[in-house]
């Protein structure tokens, strides 16, 4: 019986180690990713945040910081990242009936996407509303972490089909 080849994997050497890919020939071009997240929270939670009476203060304001800050670590976090130059890093965290709705959009001139920045941005500003909000709700639930657009490079745009309902 005959072994299937092995794919061309772009992360993994002719040994079958990890590696960075060198991204070195390739042109800077503009990149943007857009991603999203989601926090389940009970209504207690939710009427404190809507009142601004959490004992650890602003939880939206916060959480937008935090995912700012993580999309500027992404390389210290995932290991096969690259450091990129962020041109801009926007997060938004919507108060929804029995949910937060996190948004980043990030931006950057240079040869690799930065969809995993995205990513982490959501990511963190999650963590961050569990971290702040745990005293009101310990069940809080992240979902549907995911990319909704990626813009640039050679593969070109992505845009991410409408989510499925939950049922």
């Amino acid at each position: 019986m005959k072994s299937s080849p092995k794919p061309n994997l772009s992360h993994v050497d002719a040994a079958g180690s990890a590696r960075m890919v060198d991204v070195g020939d390739k042109l800077i071009t503009e990149r943007r990713a857009i991603a999203e997240a989601f926090v389940r929270i009970n209504s207690q939670l939710e009427q404190a945040i809507c009142e601004n009476t959490l004992a650890k203060g602003d939880l939206l304001g916060v959480c937008k910081l935090a995912g700012i800050l993580a999309a500027k670590r992404t390389d210290e976090l995932i290991p096969l990242c690259h450091s990129l130059p962020l041109d801009a890093v926007h997060v938004d965290a919507a108060l929804e009936p029995g949910r937060i709705r996190l948004t980043a959009t990030v931006t950057t001139q240079a040869r690799t996407g930065v969809e995993m920045e995205a990513l982490t941005a959501v990511s963190i500003a999650a963590l961050t509303v569990i971290d702040m909000g745990k005293a009101l709700d310990k069940a809080m639930v992240i979902e549907g972490i995911r990319v909704l657009e990626k813009h640039g490079g050679r593969s070109g745009s992505y845009v991410a089909p409408p989510a499925e309902p939950k049922s």
